[in-house]
C-alpha cells in the first residue's frame, strides 16, 4: 500500500518512535494523527508539521477516549488505513522482593496501557479500515503496526510486567491477521531492542556504553529513524502479514 495520500493514526506519537514515525510518514505524504496524553509537545509537534498533522489527546486504554480519537480523525481527514501502536509505559518491580510482593495496581497500569491499549486501539481501528475500498489491486483497506519489545522474549530481572504485556502484543499479532484478512487489513508487529530514545538522555554514559556492547553488530543503539523506515516498509510492502520482526542487532537480553 502506498503511503502517499493515506492517513495514519500513530499513538505515543509526541515522543520517541512514534515521532519519528510521525515525521517519515508525513515526508511520505500521509495525512497523519498524533495520539498522546502529552498535549503540549503533540500540539507542537502537529503545528510543526503543517496542515496534514493533527494532534488529539488520547489516552489508548479507554474505550470512549480512542473512539472519540477516531472520529476526529475521520472527519478531518476523511479515512483512516493506518495505525502504528507506540504508546507504552515499562515497570521496575520484581514478582516478589525485599519490598514485597510487586503491587497488583503497578502491574494492571501496564497491562491496561501496553496490552489493552493497543487492542483496543486496533479493534476499534479495524472497523474503520474495513469499510474503505481496496486502495490497490490486493485488496488492501488498512495496515495495523503494534509494537513489542525484545523483552517480550528476553525480559531482564525487574521487567516481568513490561515482557508479560510486550508478549502478549506478540500472541496478538498472528491471530489478528488471520481475522483481518477478509477485510483486507494486514497486521504486523515490530519489535525493537535498544533504541536511542530521550530515556538514553538521562542515564550515565558507562552504562550507555555497556549497552552499546551488548549488541551484535553494528554495536552501537538503533535510530528511532530505522524504525520509522521499517514501519513505512511494512505499509508498503502487501506480502508482509502476521509477522513480529525483530529490529535490534543481533542483541539477546541478559538477565540485567
Amino acid at each position: 500500500m502506498d503511503i502517499k495520500n493515506k492517513t495514519a493514526i500513530v499513538t505515543g506519537g509526541a515522543s520517541g518512535l512514534g515521532k519519528a514515525t510521525v515525521e517519515r510518514y508525513i515526508a511520505d505524504g500521509a495525512n497523519v494523527a498524533i495520539f498522546d496524553l502529552d498535549e503540549k509537545g503533540g500540539q507542537a509537534l502537529a503545528e510543526s508539521l503543517g496542515e496534514r498533522a493533527i494532534f488529539c489527546k488520547v489516552n489508548v486504554a479507554d474505550e470512549a477516549s480512542a473512539a472519540a480519537g477516531i472520529t476526529q480523525v475521520i472527519e478531518t481527514f476523511g479515512a483512516l488505513h493506518i495505525l502504528n501502536n507506540y504508546a507504552g509505559i515499562g515497570s521496575a518491580c520484581k514478582t516478589y522482593g525485599k519490598n514485597g510482593p510487586h503491587p497488583l495496581d503497578t502491574y494492571m497500569k501496564v497491562v491496561m496501557v501496553n496490552q489493552v491499549g493497543t487492542f483496543n486501539m486496533a479493534r476499534l481501528a479495524a472497523e474503520r479500515m474495513a469499510a474503505n475500498e481496496p486502495v490497490n489491486e490486493d485488496g488492501v483497506r488498512g495496515v495495523i503496526i503494534n509494537t513489542a519489545s525484545v523483552a517480550a522474549y528476553e525480559g531482564q530481572i525487574g521487567q516481568v510486567a513490561y515482557s508479560a504485556t510486550k508478549g502478549a502484543v506478540v500472541g496478538m499479532t498472528l491471530p489478528m491477521a488471520r481475522e483481518l484478512a477478509s477485510y483486507g487489513i494486514r497486521v504486523n508487529t515490530i519489535v525493537p531492542g535498544l533504541i536511542h530514545t530521550p530515556l538514553f538522555e538521562t542515564v550515565e554514559e558507562s552504562y550507555y556504553k555497556s549497552l552499546e556492547a551488548s549488541t551484535v553488530f553494528p554495536q552501537r543503539l538503533g535510530k528511532t529513524s530505522e524504525i520509522a523506515a521499517l514501519s513505512a516498509h511494512i505499509v508498503e510492502n502487501d506480502y508482509i502479514n502476521g509477522e513480529c520482526i525483530r529490529m535490534d542487532a543481533g542483541i539477546r537480553m541478559q538477565p540485567r
